[in-house]
C-alpha cells in the first residue's frame, strides 16, 4: 500500500535520557535526511553526524540510520535519528522534520499500523508488540515475543487452512451432484470435523492462558468470618496487607493487594466474612463480597478447622448467587487441631497463623491455574482473540448440528464460512472497518 504522506514521531519514552529516537517513514523520509544529515547516508549503517536545523545550525549530534523500503519495519523509506535524550532538543530536531513538505506527526500506533498494511507482520504480531511493551511479567514478556515471532498467528493459519479444506470437501460435493458424493455420511468428512474440533479446543485453551497473561488473573479469598482469611492473603502477599484481629467481622470492605506467584501477577481480593447480620455496614461488606465473587477467575474458600458446620452447609452458604466457578477449599488453623499441613484431592491443609503450608497454596494455585503450563509455546492473547475464537466454536457447533441433526449441507457451508470469517479476524485477514482504528489508537505515539 503507498501513502503519500510521511509520519514523524519521537519513539523514546517521554524525559530526560541519555539517548532519544526519532523516526521519520514515507515518501519524504529522503527528504529529511537530505536537510538535517550533512552526508550521504549508507542503506543499513549508523553514521555519526550533526543533526541540522534549516538555517544549517547544528542542533545536536549522534547517530543517522537509513533503512530503504520495503526491507524495513513499516516497508517503507525509514530514517532514524538518535541523539541525545532531552526533551528540548528532541523537540527542535521534531519541529525540523515537520518543516518539510508532506511531513506530519504519527498518530498512535501509526508505525505499527502501516508495517501491517504493508504485509510485514499481521494484525496480532502487531498486537504483540504492545503487549511486549506493556509485559508486567517475565513470562508476559516471553509469550509475547513468540506471538510478535508468528506463533500464535500460524496456529490460527493451519486452523484456517483446516476449515477451507473441510468447506471445500461440503462445496465440492453440493456443487458437483452428478458425483454422486454422499458427503453427509462420507467418513473422511467426519474425520475432518473431529480435527477441526480438537483444534478448535486446543487453541482456545491456549488463548485463554494467554489472555490471563495479558491481563492478569483475580482471586477472591472468601468465607465465614474469622476463618482467617486476612491472614492467608497475608500469608501469601507476604507482608501485614490486611488487619488481623480474633474479633470475628473485622474485614468489613473489600481489600485487594496485587501479589506474583511464579512471575504471574495476580490479584488477590479479601473479603468481609459472610453471616447474617443485623449491621447495616457488615450488610454491605456482605453485598461485596458476592460481587467480588462473582468477577473471580478462582475462590478460595477458607474454613476455620475447628468448626463442626458440614462443609457443604458452608459451601452452600459461601457460594450462594455465584456463578459456577473453580473453587479450592481451604482448611485453615490446622495447629489447632494438632494436623500436620498438607493436601487431599483439592483441599488445603494449613496455618496462616504459623506460616505453615502456605507455600502447599502458592504451588496448588500455579498448578489449578496453569502458570506450571506457560512454559515453551505459550503465545500472548488479547479479549478480541478470545472472542473470536469463541465466535469460531459457536458457528463450528452449529455447522456439526446442521450436518448431523438436519443432514442440510448448504447451511453447513456457510456456518462454516463464519468460523472462517471469525478467526481470520484475529490475524486480519479479514477485519471489519473500524477494527484497526480501534486496536492501534491503544498504542503509543511512535510504535
Amino acid at each position: 500500500m503507498q501513502f503519500t504522506d510521511t509520519i514523524a514521531a519521537i519513539v523514546t519514552p517521554p524525559g530526560r535520557g541519555g539517548v532519544g529516537i526519532i523516526r521519520v517513514s514515507g515518501p519524504q523520509a529522503s527528504e529529511v535526511a537530505a536537510l538535517l544529515v550533512p552526508q550521504t547516508l549508507e542503506v543499513r549503517h549508523a553514521s555519526y553526524t550533526p543533526f541540522l536545523d534549516v538555517d544549517k545550525n547544528t542542533l545536536d549530534e549522534g547517530l543517522a540510520i537509513w533503512f530503504k523500503g520495503p526491507h524495513s519495519f513499516t516497508g517503507e523509506d525509514i530514517l532514524e535519528l538518535q541523539g541525545h535524550g532531552g526533551p528540548i532538543v528532541l523537540d527542535l530536531i521534531l519541529q525540523t522534520v515537520l518543516q518539510v513538505e508532506g511531513v506530519r506527526l504519527a498518530e498512535p500506533g501509526e508505525f505499527s499500523k502501516r508495517a501491517f498494511l504493508n504485509d510485514k507482520l499481521d494484525l496480532a504480531q502487531a498486537e504483540a508488540i504492545a503487549d511486549l511493551i506493556e509485559a508486567n511479567s517475565e513470562q508476559a514478556a516471553k509469550c509475547a515475543v513468540r506471538s510478535l515471532k508468528g506463533e500464535f498467528s500460524n496456529k490460527i493459519n493451519e486452523l484456517v487452512s483446516e476449515v477451507i479444506a473441510l468447506r471445500m470437501h461440503v462445496e465440492a460435493a453440493i456443487d458437483f451432484p452428478e458425483e454422486e458424493i454422499d458427503f453427509l455420511s462420507d467418513n473422511a468428512l467426519q474425520a475432518r470435523l473431529l480435527s477441526v474440533e480438537a483444534s478448535l479446543v486446543a487453541v482456545h485453551e491456549q488463548a485463554q492462558q494467554g489472555t490471563r497473561l495479558q491481563e492478569g488473573l483475580t482471586i477472591v479469598i472468601a468465607g465465614k468470618p474469622n476463618a482467617g482469611k486476612s491472614s492467608i492473603l497475608n500469608g501469601l502477599a507476604k507482608q501485614d496487607a490486611a488487619i488481623v484481629t480474633e474479633i470475628a467481622g473485622t474485614t468489613r470492605d473489600v481489600l485487594q493487594q496485587q501479589i506474583l506467584i511464579k512471575g504471574q501477577p495476580i490479584a488477590l481480593v479479601d473479603t468481609a466474612g459472610l453471616r447474617d447480620s443485623e449491621d447495616p455496614i457488615e450488610q454491605q461488606g456482605v453485598i461485596r463480597a458476592k460481587n467480588a465473587m462473582k468477577h473471580a477467575d478462582r475462590i478460595l474458600l477458607v474454613i476455620d478447622s475447628t468448626d463442626t458446620t458440614p462443609l457443604e452447609v458452608i459451601q452452600a452458604k459461601v457460594l450462594e448467587g455465584v456463578p459456577d466457578l473453580p473453587v479450592t477449599i481451604v482448611m485453615n488453623k490446622v495447629d489447632l487441631i494438632d494436623r500436620e499441613a498438607g493436601i487431599e484431592q483439592d483441599t488445603l491443609y494449613l496455618s496462616a497463623k504459623t506460616g505453615e503450608g502456605i507455600y502447599l497454596l502458592e504451588e496448588h494455585l500455579a498448578k489449578k491455574i496453569g502458570i506450571d503450563q506457560l512454559a515453551e509455546g505459550q503465545f500472548i492473547a488479547r479479549r478480541r482473540h478470545l472472542d473470536a475464537l469463541e465466535r469460531a466454536g459457536e458457528a463450528f457447533l452449529q455447522a456439526k448440528t446442521q450436518l448431523n441433526v438436519y443432514k442440510a449441507g448448504e447451511l453447513m457451508a456457510e456456518d462454516l464460512r463464519l468460523v472462517q470469517s471469525a478467526l481470520s479476524e484475529i490475524t486480519g485477514a479479514f477485519r471489519p472497518d473500524d477494527l484497526l482504528g480501534e486496536i492501534f489508537s491503544s498504542f503509543c505515539i511512535g510504535k
